[in-house]
């Protein structure tokens, strides 16, 4: 690691810059940057835009897209960029602040930052590049509707202030959305687009994205949290529909039997007789809410197992979070000591084509996976995600099944992205959802921004 302007040998290059979560190998780098401040950025982008060189920014390391790998050029490092500060109402976050800190501190302040992302030590703007969501996104929405401003150094070294509701100054043109709640494919252009729209999502190839105002809101007084466990998949399913048009919890979070099984290993509770099991959570005015009783009420008849598991209070919705997080953990550690690749999808579906999508992730893995794979995540938005366990010796069996699947979920109207964006690894993705000329429109967009083409090259359509 080295300031702007000290070039060193790719064999320098700390291999922390050369990699993230998602496992794509074979980073590379001649040079890593850590400017810090705007001024510093917008020297090191012009630099860059003169010779020619790709610029890859790079944040915590925690994306699984492989936007953050460098096949060469340079790495630009917002590691420096943690001002924060908490006010009323908002903070103000610098690229390069985790989204655990801003947690934190909207907390101790009696306030809530709901974008929650499962990786907690993402940083900020690596969640506003791929309008990171996570599992309170079923009420609270993806990262980009709390963004009130922000600041972006675009690759000719000019630095934007620009704020919601600032329309674009051209026509960005249009390109078709699915009729799904996430969406992280691509350049989401659409008429009335203001320009934080514009850069939010778009993985760092239309500008770099230094600081952000970020909306918070009052902290719930309370919050009930449960873990329903059921005997069946199908019964789990069906509790989803029906909470779904009679709550309004902020999260509704799916295990499937083989993520319970792998659980067990850390949770021996769970009911032996559990098959599958949705986590959500309801915030309530008090802790004698009348919310409680509701539950209560919804859970009759849907089949779940009297030894569900409920809380109130912040030690118990711990446990609960420990278990959502805990899942992803385990099969991350699989994954590794395997030797294999991540191999995962990011795909959602129009709510009403939620248990046909399952339906279909199961058959086609019973066929070919038959006990490597779990299923789980934000069955709410009807986006849960497949983990594979892969073959290292075979890895192309698993790529053939999720490139299937992704044609299906389009096929259904749905995503290839739904939350991470689609980096390097999945960029092939979007040829799958969008027309030629649709394509062609979002490569207008980055030429536009970034006419030498420096910033994420290899990464979305860049």
């Amino acid at each position: 690691m080295v300031p702007s302007g000290s070039p060193v040998q790719p064999e320098e290059v700390p291999p922390v810059y050369l990699e993230d979560a998602s496992g794509l190998k074979g980073g590379h780098a001649d040079r890593v940057i850590v400017p810090a401040d705007d001024a510093a950025v917008a020297a090191a982008l012009r630099e860059a835009s003169a010779a020619g060189n790709g610029v890859t920014v790079s944040g915590a390391g925690t994306g699984v897209a492989g936007g953050r790998v460098p096949f060469g050029g340079w790495v630009l490092s917002l590691e420096k960029f943690t001002r924060l500060e908490v006010h009323p109402g908002y903070a103000v976050a610098g690229a390069g602040v985790l989204l655990r800190d801003v947690h934190a501190a909207a907390l101790a302040s009696g306030q809530l930052y709901p974008p929650d992302p499962t990786e907690t030590g993402s940083s900020i703007g690596g969640n506003i590049a791929c309008n990171a969501s996570g599992s309170r996104s079923y009420r609270y929405g993806a990262t980009g509707a709390w963004v009130e401003r922000l600041r972006v150094v675009l690759a000719g070294g000019r630095i934007l202030d620009i704020g919601r509701g600032e329309p674009l100054d051209f026509d960005p043109g249009t390109v078709p959305l699915p009729a799904v709640t996430k969406n992280t494919a691509g350049y989401l252009l659409r008429p009335g687009m203001d320009w934080v729209d514009l850069f939010i999502g778009s993985e760092g190839t239309l500008g770099v994205i230094t600081e952000a105002t970020l909306r918070l809101v009052p902290a719930p007084k309370a919050v009930l949290a449960g873990l329903v466990f059921f005997p069946s998949d199908d019964e789990a399913v069906t509790a989803v529909e029906q909470w779904r048009a009679t709550a309004r919890p902020r999260m509704l979070e799916y295990f499937d039997r083989p993520s319970l099984d792998l659980l067990r290993t850390r949770f021996p509770e769970i009911p032996a007789q559990a098959r599958a099991a949705i986590l959500f959570d309801q915030e309530m005015a008090s802790e004698d809410d009348p919310e409680i009783d509701l539950w209560l009420e919804r859970l009759e008849g849907t089949g779940a197992l009297e030894d569900s598991w409920f809380a109130t209070t912040a030690n118990d919705r711990e446990r609960f979070r420990r278990f959502r997080h805990t899942l992803p953990e385990l099969v991350n550690d699989a994954v590794r000591r395997s030797g294999a690749m991540k191999m995962n999808t990011d795909f959602a579906v129009p709510l009403a084509r939620n248990r046909e999508m399952l339906a279909y992730y199961r058959q086609r893995l019973e066929e070919d996976f038959p006990g490597r794979y779990v299923i789980f995540g934000h069955i709410g938005d009807a986006h849960v995600h497949v983990n594979l366990f892969s073959d290292p010796a075979n890895p192309g069996q698993a790529a053939e099944l999720l490139a299937d699947f992704a044609r299906h979920a389009v096929e259904l109207g749905g995503t290839v992205a739904a939350e991470h964006g689609v980096g390097k690894r999945k960029a092939q993705l979007l040829a799958l959802q969008y027309a030629p000329e649709h394509l062609e429109a979002m490569r207008a967009i980055k030429r536009r921004f970034d006419p030498a083409g420096i910033l994420g090259r290899g990464t979305s359509v860049a």
